[in-house]
């Protein structure tokens, strides 16, 4: 089964340094059972928690599910957790980079075809986790994440409004996500400056047919056409394609808006349908040197 694997290894670097995993623990027992019953795992479900901490979730998780595999990255934390969690047949605790870790891999290893991801993610690194996740789709049936909650409403964010941009597509290419529960800061030890919220992503497939190069020239594609959101596309990405076949491109696209492009249409106008089409009619033109 073919995955993709994009993460920067410098961002993996980070991941690293102790004193930045930005770990802030789920400490109110009411907020931890109103997550547990939020998110959709069921009886079957092979559940793979990241970042597991002190197992403020672990056990929890554990009474819904068939499975939990726990992937802690900070080495001594990981081994009271295991101290924490022997003999009990359900829990597993690897110590480990979710970034490196191969949830195909553990998916064979519990003879199932998909699994329930579960975390609560350190905020700096949200987005090359959900990078990760998502180019390991083919695995995953739904995540249940808990997320600052700016990046909640990025992730969420509908064409057209403030919020929507580069994670909102990325989102959308490969899930349909929700935001399930408000989480304040004092639910958390040590209480973060921000708030969080926690959001289901159902696992989908937009474009089967796409294989992780396509994908990966499709996302970046994207970050071109948002580089600058006050710009319109046509400035853009006028700079990467020749500027007129950008203009005819995004003509061939407006022929099937039911309403006419804006003339200076910008990225955040565009659904994801819309995206994909400028990028098939662009990806075969020659880049500016």
């Amino acid at each position: 089964m073919l995955t993709c694997r994009a993460v920067p290894n410098r961002l993996k670097s980070k991941l690293g340094r102790r004193p930045k995993l930005g770990q802030h623990f789920l400490a109110d027992p009411r907020y931890r059972r109103r997550i547990a019953e939020a998110i959709s795992v069921g009886a079957d479900d092979l559940v793979i928690e990241i970042g597991p901490g002190r197992g403020s979730m672990t056990g929890l998780l554990a009474e819904r599910a068939r499975r939990v595999v726990a992937v802690e990255l900070d080495a001594a934390l990981a081994v009271e957790l295991k101290s924490k969690m022997e003999g009990d047949p359900r829990i597993e605790v690897l110590q480990g980079d979710i970034l490196s870790t191969d949830l195909e891999q553990i998916c064979r290893r519990y003879t199932t075809d998909k699994c329930y991801v579960f975390g609560n993610l350190p905020y700096y690194i949200t987005s090359p986790i959900l990078h990760h996740l998502f180019n390991s789709r083919t695995v995953i049936r739904a995540m249940g994440l808990v997320v600052q909650r700016e990046v909640a409403e990025r992730i969420t964010g509908a064409p057209g409004t403030r919020d929507y941009g580069y994670l909102s597509v990325l989102t959308a290419l490969s899930s349909r996500p929700q935001a399930l529960l408000q989480i304040p800061r004092g639910a958390f030890a040590p209480p973060p400056k921000v708030r969080s919220t926690l959001v289901e992503f159902l696992v989908t497939s937009r474009f089967p047919e796409w294989d992780c190069h396509t994908r990966e020239r499709f996302l970046e594609f994207v970050k071109a056409c948002f580089a600058q959101k006050r710009k319109s596309l046509l400035n853009n990405l006028g700079g990467i394609y020749p500027r007129g076949r950008v203009e005819q491109a995004l003509a061939e696209a407006a022929e099937k808006r039911p309403r006419p492009l804006p003339s200076r249409l910008r990225a955040e106008q565009l659904t994801l349908e819309e995206f994909v089409a400028l990028f098939d009619r662009l990806a075969g033109e020659p880049q500016r040197q």
